[in-house]
């Protein structure tokens, strides 16, 4: 049987995981406690010792430095792109450039690591004001306000380096775009490009889209309000204009490309790319491609990618995040509701539970281990049943001090 490593540690693993595991040997390195008390391997070594058939990189630090480079010298397939190709995530300021280069619609922008050039360009902008750390932040690195002293603040925060070190000694300012955000996963082998069906991702920690820029708190797709034309419009204004700038470049790019979008009435701007399967995106795309999601993956890094059908069905994604995320969230807190296998204690039709920041503590009890905890994954007939069911599953597990968005998917029902 063909062995398969996923790199990493969340959530958005659990659930590559556990799709995978339907078609193939999966180890997750290093994978979580409840990873592996679903019953899925983790191990603690190299990823390059684990003789793996596929690799299938899940965060974005190990593209930046270099990983898939390495494992493809080696002759090991790799789903995820080198690390010119992850430059397009791993820099906003190269990014912003890059689309310039390309011709792909995005926000009107300006770089700075210059602090009063930074601040008299703020001036100069009007509400709402959006700040971009240049380098990777795990999904905190921007802000958007209409406070213009709340912008001014952060502008300083960031060049000094006490907001993100040196990843934010470098700030991307940009026009603030008007419209509803779509998230769209291209699967790309080198030469064709396919998108998987269309997410959206709730970035703020709370109701209404307010308070503190998080890593994401649910997900859900398909997103009805953007049609197949809208797709192909996406691809062909987006989409292939990337991979023709890519390929002018000299880069094989094989791996996913995650375009996070602002659809306006314009038609989509592009916000910015990942590269890799976006969190929590994949808790929803993964059980939807669950009998798939192997055939496809080994296709991207192979270079014979097909189009996959289009699932059936709807997917919610909620999750449940530690007290004080996104800034310091406390640990150690006794998870109720959760069997020993780390699903739920009483168990919801079509909902599977991703472990995000969980550990064991020393009398074997799941407690909190990180900011995002849990991510409760429904799959059902409609995204209103799948909206049921994740709150439903939801209700059944607690933690002190949990936190969690009680509106995700909600306008997309109503």
């Amino acid at each position: 049987m063909t062995r398969v490593v996923v790199v990493g540690a969340g959530a958005r693993e659990h659930a590559l995981a556990l799709a995978l595991s339907h078609r193939a040997e999966v180890i997750v390195a290093p994978g979580n406690a409840g990873i592996a008390a679903h019953g899925i391997a983790c191990s603690g070594a190299s990823v390059a010792s684990l003789d793996a058939d596929l690799v299938v990189v899940g965060p974005e630090q190990p593209l930046v430095e270099g990983l898939a480079d390495e494992l493809r010298a080696a002759g090991v397939a790799v789903v995820g792109p080198g690390r010119e190709g992850a430059r397009l995530e791993g820099s906003k300021a190269y990014l912003k450039d890059f689309l310039a280069a390309a011709g792909v619609p995005t926000a009107a922008y300006a770089t700075f690591s210059n602090e009063a050039a930074a601040l008299a360009h703020l001036e100069t902008m009007t509400a709402p004001y959006v700040i971009k750390t240049d380098g990777l932040a795990a999904g905190k690195g921007v802000l958007v306000t209409s406070d213009l002293e709340a912008a001014r603040a952060d502008v300083r925060d960031k060049l000094s380096g006490s907001s993100f070190g040196a990843a934010g000694t470098t700030v991307v300012l940009e026009e603030g775009l008007v419209g509803f955000e779509c998230s769209l996963h291209v699967l790309c082998d080198g030469t064709r490009a396919v998108p998987l069906v269309t997410a959206q991702d709730f970035k703020r920690v709370g109701d209404g889209d307010v308070g503190a820029n998080t890593g994401g708190m649910g997900a859900f797709a398909p997103l009805p309000a953007v049609s197949a034309a809208d797709v192909e419009a996406i691809m062909a204004t987006v989409i292939e204009p990337t991979l023709a700038e890519l390929r002018r470049r000299g880069v094989d790019y094989r791996g996913v490309l995650y375009a996070g979008l602002m659809i306006g009435p314009d038609g989509a701007k592009l916000i910015e790319y990942n590269v890799r399967f976006g969190d929590p995106e994949t808790e929803v795309l993964a059980p939807l491609y669950s009998e798939s999601l192997f055939a496809l993956l080994e296709a991207t890094a192979t270079g014979e990618l097909v189009a996959p059908a289009t699932p059936a069905g709807a997917a919610v994604t909620v999750v449940v995040a530690a007290q004080g995320y996104p800034g310091t969230p406390r640990r150690g807190d006794v998870i109720f509701g959760l069997a020993d296998n780390g699903q739920l204690a009483t168990p919801v039709p079509g909902v599977n539970v991703y472990h995000a920041g969980t550990a064991r503590d020393a009398e074997g009890r799941f407690v909190t281990a990180g900011g995002r905890v849990l991510a409760l994954s429904a799959v059902a007939d409609s995204i209103g049943h799948a909206r049921e069911r994740a709150y439903a599953a939801a209700a059944t597990v607690s933690f002190d001090g949990m936190v969690m968005r009680t509106d995700i998917a909600g306008k997309a029902v109503s």
